[in-house]
C-alpha cells in the first residue's frame, strides 16, 4: 500500500529523529558522531547547504494498521505465517526473526529466514525429508523468493529439525549461517547450540543438514564472516553469566572458505577464541556496558576456548570474571566498511551489568583489533517513543546502520546516519511484537524486515538516498 496521502502522526518526532538523537558528546568522525548544538553553527554555510535532517521525515499512520512509513514509501506482504503457502505443502512457519538477501537468478531477490522456534509454537518449521537434524525440533529456515517488485514467487523450508534460530549471517561465498541460540538437549537427546549452513539457491546442498561443530557450542545470536581472512566471528545471548563475543580462525589448509567448506571440517578444527578488551592504559574492562562515550575505543585481545563443545561446561562458564570481557544480550551482526558491527541490545544493574543502558553498537575493526562504541541508547524509563532494546542489525548501502528494535513500548526499524544522528524508519502499528531480519536487496531499491509475531515479512521501497 502507498503512504503518500496518508497524514502525518503527531506523536513522531519532527523529521522522523528519534527523541535520543542527542545520545551521547564526542567529536569522534565517523558512524556514531552525535554533535552538540546547530549545524550551521558547526560548519560552514557552504558545507551545511549540503546536509539534511536525518531520515526520511515524519511516519505516516498506516490506515491498515500494520506498518507506518514515512511519506512516499509504501509495502507489500511478501509472506504470512499460517496464511502464506509453503511449497511441498503446508502453511509458512511463525517467529520470523534473522534474515539475508540474495541475488535470483532472473531478478528478485531471494531470502533466506529464520524461524525462532523452540518450543510448543503451533506454526513449526515442517520436518521434510533430508533436511531436518532433529525431528523433536521445531525451528530451522525457509527460504523466500520474490520478483523485482517483491511479489512472492514461492516459499520452502531450507533446514528443519532446528532450535530457536535467531540470527546469523551470510558469508562471502553467498550462503546463509543460522544461529541457534541456546544450549539445550532435547528430548531427542541430540544437543543443540550450533550453527548450520544454508544454501539459498541449491537444495541439494542443504541434504543431510551438520551442526558446524567447529565454530563451537553455546546461545549463537549471530555471525559476521571476515572475507580477506575467513575468520569468524560470532555473539552469545546468553547470562549467568553474560554472553562473550568470539572469534573462529579456520585452519590454512581450509582456505579460501568456499561453499561447504565449514561442514567437511573436523569438529576441532582451527581455533575458537573469546575476546577480552582493555583500555589503553592497559586495564581489563570485563563489561561493554560501562562505556558511555561515543567513540569510545578498546584494544581486543583474544584467547582459547578451552572445551568448544562445551561438554559438561558452557563456554562463558569456563573464563574467570578476570579472563574475558562480556556484556549483556549481545545480538546482531553485520559485516560493513571493513569490520563487524555487533549489538548489545541492553543492560540493567538487575542482570549484572556495570552499567545501565538501551543499546550500544560497536565496531570491530579486525586489522587494528580494536573495538569502538559507535552508538548509544541511554537508559530512561518511558520506552514509549525512545529507541530501546536494539536487536538484529544490518549496515545500510546508504550509510549507516539500520537496527531493529526489540525492546518496550513501539517497536521500530531504527535508522543512523554516518554521523550517528538517529531516526525513525518505520513502525509496528499492529502490536508490541519485535521487528526483525532487516535486509536490502542488491539492488538497493528494496528493505525487506519481519514482525516476529504474528509472523510477517515485508518488502518496503521508497526513496532511500545516502545517510551522511
Amino acid at each position: 500500500m502507498s503512504t503518500s496521502d496518508l497524514q502525518p502522526d503527531d506523536s513522531t518526532p519532527a523529521a522522523g529523529v528519534s527523541r535520543r538523537t542527542m545520545l551521547s558528546r564526542s567529536a569522534s568522525a565517523g558512524l556514531g558522531i552525535v554533535m552538540s548544538g546547530s549545524i550551521p553553527g558547526l560548519l560552514g554555510s557552504a558545507e551545511a547547504r549540503f546536509l539534511r535532517e536525518p531520515g526520511y521525515g515524519p511516519l505516516i499512520v498506516d490506515p491498515a494498521g500494520l506498518l507506518s512509513l514515512p511519506e512516499g514509501f509504501s509495502y507489500k506482504i511478501v509472506s504470512q505465517a499460517g496464511v502464506s503457502d509453503l511449497e511441498g505443502g503446508g502453511k509458512v512457519p511463525q517467529d520470523q526473526d534473522g534474515m539475508a538477501s540474495f541475488v535470483r537468478r532472473g531478478g528478485g531477490s531471494v531470502l533466506v529466514c529464520n524461524h525462532e522456534i523452540g518450543g510448543s509454537e503451533p506454526l513449526k518449521v515442517p520436518a521434510r525429508a533430508g533436511l531436518t537434524f532433529d525431528t523433536t525440533a521445531g525451528g530451522g529456515t525457509t527460504t523466500i523468493e520474490v520478483d523485482r517488485n517483491g511479489n512472492l514467487v514461492r516459499q520452502y523450508v531450507s533446514l528443519a529439525g532446528t532450535h530457536n534460530n535467531c540470527a546469523g549471517g551470510r558469508t562471502p561465498w553467498e550462503t546463509w549461517i543460522t544461529c541457534e541460540e541456546t544450549e539445550s538437549t532435547l528430548s531427542s537427546g541430540v544437543r543443540h547450540g550450533y550453527n548450520f549452513e544454508v544454501d539459498p539457491f541449491s537444495q541439494a546442498s542443504n541434504q543431510d543438514p551438520q551442526p558446524l561443530k567447529a565454530l563451537g557450542r553455546f546461545p549463537h545470536e549471530s555471525v559476521a564472516v571476515d572475507p580477506f581472512l575467513g575468520r569468524i566471528y560470532q555473539t552469545e545471548d546468553a547470562s549467568k553469566p553474560n554472553g562473550l563475543l568470539y572469534r573462529w580462525t579456520p585452519p590454512l589448509r581450509s582456505l579460501p572458505l568456499r561453499k561447504g567448506s565449514l561442514s567437511r571440517l573436523a569438529d576441532d578444527a582451527g581455533r575458537l577464541e573469546a575476546m577480552r578488551a582493555f583500555t589503553s592504559g592497559g586495564a581489563l574492562v570485563p563489561d561493554l556496558s560501562v562505556a558511555t562515550v561515543i567513540g569510545t575505543k578498546y584494544r581486543a585481545t583474544w584467547v582459547d576456548v578451552p572445551d568448544r563443545d562445551a561438554t559438561t561446561t558452557s563456554t562463558r562458564k569456563q573464563f574467570a570474571v578476570a579472563d574475558v570481557t562480556r556484556s549483556r544480550k549481545l545480538e546482531g551482526m553485520w559485516w560493513g566498511d571493513g569490520g563487524a558491527y555487533f549489538v548489545a541490545s541492553f543492560a540493567r544493574f538487575t542482570d549484572g551489568s556495570a552499567a545501565q543502558h538501551d543499546g550500544q553498537v560497536w565496531f570491530l575493526d579486525p586489522h587494528r583489533n580494536t573495538i569502538e562504541l559507535k552508538l548509544r541508547f541511554a537508559y530512561t524509563e518511558n520506552q514509549d517513543d525512545d529507541p530501546d532494546g536494539p536487536d538484529n542489525i544490518t549496515v545500510s548501502p546508504y550509510g549507516g546502520v539500520i537496527l531493529a528494535e526489540d525492546g518496550e513500548g513501539k517497536q521500530h526499524l531504527v535508522g543512523s546516519t554516518r554521523r550517528g544522528q538517529t531516526f525513525f524508519l518505520a513502525r509496528n502499528d499492529l502490536n508490541g511484537s519485535e521487528f526483525a531480519g532487516p535486509t536490502f536487496s542488491r539492488d538497493r531499491r528494496t528493505l525487506f524486515a519481519n514482525f516476529q509475531t504474528p509472523g510477517y515479512t515485508f518488502a518496503i521501497k521508497g526513496p532511500f538516498r545516502y545517510q551522511f
